[in-house]
């Protein structure tokens, strides 16, 4: 299965990059107070469009997308395309994390993508209580104290990354899904009993940004057999630094 993944940074962020958005995107750059989250917003808006125009074939800011939350109808939810007729069906999944922001494209299945800035300050064992199942808080209390923040940051990108290929975002049980130690190749070892786990069998990829930052592809494609998942070798993943084409899209001079 393979995904393209692509990487841009918060400093790509310019005004020019605003003409790209359509009105629900730019309502929402525009309430947002934060200067970093609204950056991260802006530049992921536009990657995003720069790579689903080059695959269709269309000017970037004609890519038609929607940005509905299933459950409230809110402008919020995961962004989909809505393909034209007769073109490919791609799904697409964006993160950020401190500076980094990232987009993963997949045609045929749902991706998910999720990176975490690994400099960023994190009480370890606050989260790992939110997050983590009893067995794999036991495998982050047997390490290390200096190794347990990385194991830690590694065992939640994989489970973020599954959770937007599933499009449930943080409304599945964190304790029920249940994934490989950090060390093993990554799998998911037990599902939640949620309908959105049961139809699907989860292919997954780890990666590092920059040399530091744990990042994770998934792919989820509908469950052929009674496996919990399969492990990473089913997903071709290719990486690119978009910084450049980003940061110069639609400045003037």
């Amino acid at each position: 299965m393979p995904v393209e993944v692509s990487w841009a940074r918060l400093g790509d962020a310019h005004d020019g990059l605003r003409s790209l958005l359509d009105p629900v995107e730019r309502a929402r750059l525009d309430a947002t107070p934060d200067p970093a989250t609204r950056g991260r917003f802006l530049v992921g808006c536009a990657l995003s469009r720069l790579l689903l125009g080059e695959l269709l074939g269309m000017p970037p800011a004609d890519v038609p997308l929607r940005r509905v939350c299933p459950r409230c109808g809110g402008p919020h939810g995961k962004p989909r395309l809505d393909a034209p007729a007769g073109s490919a069906a791609y799904d697409f999944s964006v993160t950020h994390s401190g500076a980094l922001i990232g987009v993963a494209v997949c045609a045929g299945a749902e991706v998910g993508l999720d990176v975490e800035d690994a400099d960023a300050a994190l009480d370890v064992d606050s989260a790992a209580r939110i997050a983590l199942s009893a067995r794999e808080s036991a495998i982050l209390r047997s390490l290390p104290p200096a190794d347990r923040k990385p194991a830690f940051l590694r065992i939640w990108t994989r489970k973020e990354a599954v959770l937007k290929a599933l499009g449930v975002g943080l409304h599945m049980p964190l304790h029920a899904l249940e994934m490989s130690p950090p060390e093993a190749p990554p799998t998911v070892l037990a599902w939640p009993d949620h309908p959105a786990a049961v139809r699907r069998e989860l292919h997954l990829a780890d990666m590092v940004v920059d040399g530091v930052h744990p990042a994770v592809v998934a792919v989820a494609v509908p469950r052929t057999g009674s496996g919990a998942g399969v492990g990473p070798t089913g997903v071709r993943v290719t990486e690119h630094d978009r910084s450049g084409a980003v940061s110069s899209y639609g400045r003037l001079g």
